[in-house]
């Protein structure tokens, strides 16, 4: 008998906890028992909101894996999406929202990066990685783990262009920080 979740394609996996609504509360609640990064831009691009949080993890080891969902203005027009993953490796949570079976993104090093954040204070780059064709995905490595950015639709890619600074909303000093919220994501119960 075992109490992990299990899935038929990868076996033992971490159960996913999409939160119905976000608020203050909910995501200080879920920076302090966070293991990795909570990511989220600050300042919050302009236009755009906060509308969704996930989290994969258990109650022993806490959340491994967490996405931050946000919507906006695509630079081209109408309507865009971006999820934010920090993940362990092994996790495989930026990968389903990238829309792929892996994972793990692979070798993905494979030249010059296609876009740059900065993450935690640090010139971040980020390359492209495997994905669906409803979506663009971008991957890199920010405090030793993964961090995926996927945004809808692919023209939405051009968000990145634009000098995106992700702070990691465990640090005290975003405490209480009141972010501009939007309608729930359904992009966070998606593959």
């Amino acid at each position: 008998m075992s109490s992990d979740w299990q899935c038929e394609r990868h076996g033992a996996v971490l159960p996913l906890h999409v939160l119905p609504r976000v608020g203050p509360d909910v995501l200080s609640q879920a920076a302090s028992s966070a293991k990795v990064p909570l990511w989220s831009p600050l300042p919050i691009i302009p236009g755009w909101t906060v509308t969704g949080l996930a989290l994969a993890g258990d109650d022993r080891s806490g959340p491994r894996a967490t996405a931050l969902a946000l919507s906006g203005p695509c630079p081209l027009g109408g309507p865009a999406d971006l999820v934010l993953v920090a993940e362990e490796p092994g996790v495989g949570l930026g990968a389903r929202y990238a829309g792929v079976d892996d994972v793990d993104p692979g070798d993905i090093v494979g030249g010059a990066p296609e876009a740059k954040v900065e993450a935690a204070g640090h010139p971040t780059p980020l390359w492209r990685c495997a994905s669906a064709e409803d979506r663009v995905g971008f991957v890199g490595e920010a405090l030793g783990l993964w961090l995926y950015a996927v945004l809808w639709p692919p023209a939405a890619e051009l968000v990145l262009l634009e000098h995106v600074v992700l702070h990691d909303l465990r640090h005290e000093a975003h405490a209480g920080l009141d972010l501009p919220l939007g309608a729930p994501s359904t992009r966070l119960g998606a593959a």
